[in-house]
């Protein structure tokens, strides 16, 4: 039997962090020692997090009072990571973080994206992104993994065979990507935009350009050596969980829809984590969040319009979980050379 390690979480209050520990607390390989809150420094987990009642008797510490531990998840608001970074890594010799501290590799990308400059630049290249689909060759040799955007993950996804599989798609034309998302994405703090009255039945378009997730996409296109555009556009809906991303590509003369299952299958078939949904008939023909919360699994389809060449890849995730805590442990699963599946089996729910 394989000897626990131990785990702890900074900034475990979030809804992220829910569901990090939730999952952690499942894990057959994973003692969690601490959990982290600066506002509920003293309460018991469940007090946050109802679901975990009787599930665990853990109570949140304060930050300053980590102790040492084999495996450290970082779930704290853009910015603090990276501020704190070389004193987490004096705390475990693997660190994982959930936030955008570490995704970039180029520290120009920051300031056109998030606003602001890096201030720990050189830890930039210490990070793995942590997108097993796409690194876990990487993933399983390193230290140090980033987190993942859920939106990009979710276009990232939807899109990634019909580049890795090379000269499917008119790179003049580009990316044009809408993604509708729901409240959790938006985290666990109020504000006038998750007021209820204001957030309740809402469609609303928050980012129609300059979403940051876009730096994530254009990167992961780059590993395979091509440049194009990527246009994304963000809209929120009247949901808690869930990101279905729907992107619209043109192929290049002569391509064929056998061409593109070709490449569809060939990328995924052994994936354990990603669905190839496309039917002819029945109610779920396509991707759809509802049915993925909870898992960590990405469902992902196309259709293609011979007569335009126009390719709509559609995916799908629940945002606090392949989109944020499921990857995590599934990047922790890969860095301890344990089964990549283990903790993650729960299929989501029907009917929810």
């Amino acid at each position: 039997m394989t000897e626990k390690i131990t785990a702890s979480i900074v900034g475990a209050s979030g809804y992220v962090g829910g569901e990090l520990l939730r999952l952690l607390l499942d894990h057959p390989h994973i003692e969690v020692k601490q959990v982290t809150s600066e506002r509920n420094a003293g309460n018991y987990v469940h007090f946050t997090h109802p679901n975990l009642r009787g599930r665990t008797k853990l109570q949140f510490v304060s930050a300053a009072d980590l102790e040492s531990c084999d495996l450290l998840f970082l779930g704290l608001p853009h910015g603090g990571a990276m501020e704190r970074i070389d004193r987490f890594a004096t705390l475990a010799p693997r660190i994982i973080d959930l936030s955008a501290d570490f995704r970039l590799h180029n520290p120009e990308d920051y300031p056109k994206w998030y606003g602001k400059a890096h201030t720990n630049p050189a830890w930039l290249e210490k990070f793995v992104y942590g997108l097993p689909e796409l690194h876990r060759a990487e993933i399983a040799k390193a230290n140090y993994v980033s987190g993942v955007g859920c939106n990009a993950t979710t276009t990232n996804l939807a899109i990634w065979p019909l580049f890795a599989q090379g000269n499917l798609i008119d790179l003049a034309r580009g990316v044009i990507c809408e993604v509708k998302v729901g409240s959790s994405e938006g985290g666990n703090a109020s504000s006038d935009s998750t007021h209820h009255p204001e957030r309740a039945g809402v469609m609303r378009s928050f980012a129609p350009t300059g979403h940051r997730h876009t730096a994530e996409i254009l990167q992961a296109i780059r590993l395979t050596g091509v440049e194009t555009t990527v246009h994304l556009s963000a809209t929120a809906v009247d949901n808690v969980r869930g990101v279905l991303a729907t992107a619209h590509l043109f192929a290049k003369p002569g391509i064929t829809e056998k061409d593109l299952w070709r490449a569809y299958r060939q990328i995924y078939r052994n994936e354990p984590f990603v669905r190839i949904v496309k039917e002819s008939t029945g109610l779920y023909r396509y991707p759809e969040p509802k049915i993925l919360s909870g898992s960590n699994y990405a469902d992902v389809g196309f259709e293609f319009d011979a007569e335009t060449q126009r390719i709509v890849a559609i995916g799908a995730i629940d945002n606090l979980m392949k989109g944020a805590s499921g990857t995590a442990v599934q990047c922790m699963n890969l860095m301890l050379g344990w089964d990549e599946t283990t903790g993650l089996g729960f299929p989501g729910l029907h009917p929810i």
